[in-house]
């Protein structure tokens, strides 16, 4: 049996330039692994507790030196001498200590703890870390490379007068292989950045590497899309098409409507909202919606699930939060068809897994996602593989937190060679 020898954390900065907490685990035989936690802006008022020192003092209120604290006192104690390769053992004895939605600990710190254990553990047996979460996912070889969807304007919550929507993904479900999608994302990206520039739009770029023009509505933003692809030698509507986070729950106003206040200047109920989707699933080649409706809307998503949940992808994040229990209820509720999968949600490798497990266990779609706040940290590539989630959001082509985690699905495929599958997880026929 290989120990758990030390654990060790300490402050870090995210792509925001915000402390987040790395972790360093080493084994009894010297097998390291480590974990650089990410963090959201637009976020569920569900999701596990993420800790801040909250002090005025330092760093704008955001340290972490209490989560950092907690990691290298109750959690070290805990977790040392521990077998390494027991993930679910260590996962839960953090769980029973960490509080209420891991209140008393925070998320942040048991999710680098778990991150680190699970690379350690990998390191030990000397294979990757894809596989190592296919073990502990029932996947015995996972061959799958995910479908990547490039956020490549960014809105909302993170981007500054840009659109109301705050995603505009480009989504290649139709080309042959993950090199060729990493091929797709960028010529698209980079011809939407001359048009924009042509247009007289500015190309200054979101929190996840999108471009964040102000004064675009949905409308001409997926417009100014299809111009990128039509430069492109790429099919739109056979080979690209679109997906959206709307990220509604950042529009919902307490009056009971959805405020677009930015460039729309609309407001909408949720029957109007999901009247507004079906127009433009009607006009653009777009299969995924994320966040469609706000998070405590369960007879909007009821709605929507209902109207348009046999043509799209409707995906939960705020509404869901990875949380297994959230899922259930969706599932009884006949809400929804997608989760979004963040591991800092729920704050383990093991609970995260459980959830994945339960959604692929009732036929919906698995879709592994980063946050608005990335470190280099590339776990969620190896979490896409070794689960066969078949679907992964890591931001625009550009940006080395985002591109960390497409390279690393590169050398991915490298290493799986011709037993690599690349598969789309939607019916796009």
């Amino acid at each position: 049996m290989t120990v758990v020898k030390d654990v060790h954390a300490r402050e870090i900065l995210d792509s925001r330039g915000n402390p987040t907490v790395f972790t360093r685990v080493e084994l009894s035989n010297g097998a390291i692994g480590t974990a650089g936690v990410p963090s959201g802006a637009s976020t569920g008022e569900r999701e596990a507790w993420e800790l801040r020192d909250d002090d005025p003092e330092r760093m704008n209120k955001k340290g972490v030196l209490k989560a950092v604290a907690n990691v290298n006192g109750t959690i070290s104690s805990i977790v040392v001498g521990m077998d390494a390769e027991d993930q679910p053992g260590i996962d839960q004895a953090m769980i029973d200590v960490a509080g209420e939605n891991k209140a008393t600990l925070g998320a942040n710190a048991t999710l680098g703890v778990s991150i680190a254990v699970a690379s350690a553990a990998a390191s030990d047996s000397r294979v990757s870390l894809y596989r190592r979460f296919g073990e502990l996912f029932g996947v015995e070889s996972p061959t799958r490379l995910p479908v990547p969807m490039f956020n490549i304007l960014n809105g909302g919550a993170h981007a500054e007068d840009s659109t109301d929507f705050q995603e505009f993904m480009v989504f290649p479900l139709g080309v042959d292989s993950f090199e060729d999608a990493m091929r797709a994302g960028v010529e698209i990206y980079a011809n939407l950045k001359s048009i924009l520039s042509a247009t007289g739009h500015s190309t200054t770029l979101g929190d996840e590497g999108g471009f964040a023009p102000s004064g675009l509505d949905t409308t001409t933003t997926l417009d100014l899309m299809c111009k990128a692809v039509e430069k492109t030698r790429w099919k739109l509507g056979e080979e690209i098409f679109f997906a959206l986070d709307v990220a509604a729950s950042e529009l919902w106003r307490k009056e009971g409507h959805y405020w677009l206040e930015r460039t729309e200047q609309k407001r909408w109920s949720s029957e109007e909202l999901v009247g507004e989707y079906k127009s433009l699933i009607d006009k653009y080649p777009i299969v995924s919606i994320e966040d469609g409706l706000d998070e405590n809307d369960w007879d909007g998503w009821k709605l929507l699930t209902e109207e348009i949940g046999e043509r799209v992808q409707l995906v939960g994040d705020d509404l869901l939060v990875t949380q297994k229990a959230e899922l259930q209820k969706a599932l009884d509720e006949k809400s929804a068809n997608s989760i979004l999968i963040k591991l800092n949600q729920v704050g383990t490798v093991t609970e995260t897994l459980e959830t994945m497990a339960l959604a692929h266990a009732n036929g919906w779609g698995t879709v592994v996602s980063h946050r608005s706040g990335e470190t280099e940290d590339t776990t969620i590539a190896d979490l896409a593989v070794g689960t066969g989630a078949g679907q992964i959001k890591t931001g625009a082509p550009a940006r080395g937190e985002r591109t960390a985690k497409y390279n690393r699905l590169l050398i991915i495929g490298d290493e799986l060679g011709t037993e690599a599958e690349f598969t789309s997880p939607i019916d796009i026929k």
